[in-house]
């Protein structure tokens, strides 16, 4: 894909996103990358539902800009901690999902296997542990569990998915906050009965197809 096509991508994703309120004012930051050390990226303090071509910045894996008007978004070592742990991952999305931010919150739990839609797509939806926005401490957050899952949960602080490409991590955005919305309106009626174990093992050979048998599900 041309660098003009992936840039005016990045404005769509951000337009999708500030149009499903997933974000809102300058919050949420994509990147994808661009060339062997390079990568596309939303540039700092600019609304993302706004967003215009000759915005977007590009960035190297130090963290440091290589060209554009803009400041690289200070998330930009969370999304370098991605996309070194995960060698196969071509785009990150951060952005603040409402419903996925107040589950965190309230200390909602999101791994239990209840949405077979989350199972077959994205195994489960664990939470990071808080960091401070903007900081590099978000990186050491998600390092250890975006090794294995494509859609994070950040205490306080929205979600992070990963994809081999732009698209399909937006797409694992809009479902993690769809899941989201269900178990939060869901715990308003009380406790969701989990999948049962024979239909989860079942969930889990569809998500898990190179696995024979398929691994146990990682959360209790």
């Amino acid at each position: 894909m041309t660098e003009m096509l992936l840039r005016n991508w990045i404005c769509e994703i951000g337009r999708r996103l500030h149009q499903r309120d997933m974000i809102a004012a300058a919050d949420g930051n994509i990147s994808v990358r661009f060339g062997d050390d390079q990568f596309l990226c939303t540039p700092s303090g600019v609304s993302k539902g706004f967003l215009r071509p000759d915005d977007i910045v590009i960035a190297d894996s130090c963290g440091e800009k290589v060209a554009g008007e803009g400041k690289v978004t200070s998330e930009f070592f969370t999304h370098l901690a991605a996309y070194q742990n995960r060698p196969e991952t071509q785009a990150v999305i951060h952005a603040h999902p409402t419903y996925a931010t107040v589950l965190t919150i309230m200390g909602v739990n999101t791994t239990a296997p209840i949405l077979p839609e989350v199972v077959m797509n994205m195994v489960a939806l664990p939470v990071a542990p808080y960091a401070t926005p903007g900081s590099r401490e978000g990186a050491d957050a998600i390092t250890a569990l975006i090794k294995e899952y494509d859609a994070l949960l950040l205490e306080r602080h929205g979600a992070i998915t990963v994809g081999a490409d732009l698209q399909e991590a937006y797409m694992r955005m809009e479902r993690l906050e769809h899941a989201a919305k269900t178990l939060y309106l869901c715990s308003l009626l009380g406790k969701p009965p989990v999948i049962p174990p024979d239909e989860l093992a079942k969930l889990m050979a569809v998500a898990v197809p190179s696995c024979t048998p398929p691994p146990p599900y990682p959360f209790p």
